[in-house]
């Protein structure tokens, strides 16, 4: 699915640096990088959808978290003593935030379209952007993200079932609460440690669950080499390429190509599973992705002219 970016991104929770980028992902520029991030991740989506016949979409949410939370432990390696009860009960809700934002998509996609799915779902974040805002002009952001809603539902949700419509938009609101305690977590741990711990709390959370759906299918050999991959693609590459180009990229850059992934995720739907899109809904998808890139640039912009106003 989508990482925890769109349209107000949280980049507190990766590593610092700790050496040069590996020679052939740096040739790729920082824009590159992203846009190579936001592929991986859909594309291991449509992977993830052609995995749930074997596991479930529970089955796979518990492979994908528990080898992602596996990778990034051992990467990371966080300490465990020092921090306070404070510190843990945000790390606790953040990855409480991440299996839910994880768990309610991948049972959207089972239901609906990737494309469609991932527009639903970035309006979480876009919500979250025009809020933070509060000026007039994103009134006309979110009356274009309304309108691409309209229209992807073929003027009523008539051509999207609704199950499937319910939990993207709650995806979405998990997304938003994902970014808020992404920011705090990383204030209250250093480099990605946050980001391992949550994991892994997201991953021991969804196992019962994962259990209950899939039982011992998520032991077997090809199931578990598949839910990994998953891993690898949705989470464990992104976070590292998005790394690495945000050592040279605007964060607000970032954000304006990270509001592309519905378009990314449609692409991935139709060449992967099939998925192809009526006009009306990529006209959808093209007004969504307008909005988002409209918030951000508000803000932006907002940003701006707060650093050019003197202090009284």
């Amino acid at each position: 699915m989508s990482t925890p970016s769109a349209t107000a991104p949280s980049t507190q929770h990766a590593p610092a640096p700790s050496g040069g980028a590996p020679g052939r992902l740096g040739s790729l520029g920082p824009v590159g990088l992203v846009l190579a991030g936001g592929i991986s991740v859909q594309f291991g989506g449509a992977l993830a959808v052609t995995l749930m016949p074997r596991a479930g979409a529970l089955g796979v949410v518990t492979l994908r978290l528990l080898a992602a939370a596996v990778v990034l432990l051992v990467v990371c390696r966080p300490r465990l003593r020092g921090h306070s009860r404070t510190d843990w009960g945000t790390v606790v809700v953040f990855g409480i935030t991440m299996g839910a934002m994880n768990g309610l998509f991948y049972e959207a996609v089972a239901r609906i379209p990737l494309g469609p799915a991932v527009t639903l779902e970035v309006l979480g974040p876009l919500a979250l952007s025009v809020l933070a805002s509060r000026r007039a002009i994103n009134a006309v952001w979110a009356g274009l993200a309304l309108a691409g809603v309209f229209l992807l539902g073929g003027g009523g949700f008539s051509d999207l079932d609704p199950t499937g419509v319910a939990f993207a938009l709650g995806a979405g609101a998990m997304w938003a609460a994902y970014i808020v305690f992404s920011a705090r977590t990383g204030r209250r741990f250093p480099q990605a440690d946050g980001l391992a711990l949550a994991m892994a709390v997201a991953a021991v959370l969804f196992l019962p669950l994962g259990i209950a759906e899939a039982g011992t299918r998520l032991l077997d050999p090809t199931t578990v080499a598949l839910g990994s991959a998953v891993a690898l693609l949705s989470s464990v590459l992104p976070y590292t390429l998005e790394l690495l180009a945000l050592r040279r990229l605007p964060a607000s850059t970032f954000a304006i190509l990270m509001s592309l992934e519905p378009a990314i995720a449609a692409t991935a739907g139709f060449l992967i599973l099939g998925q192809a899109l009526s006009a009306a809904e990529a006209a959808a998808i093209a007004l969504v992705i307008a909005a988002s890139i409209g918030a951000v640039r508000t803000q932006v912009g907002r940003g701006k002219v707060r650093a050019q106003t003197p202090e009284a």
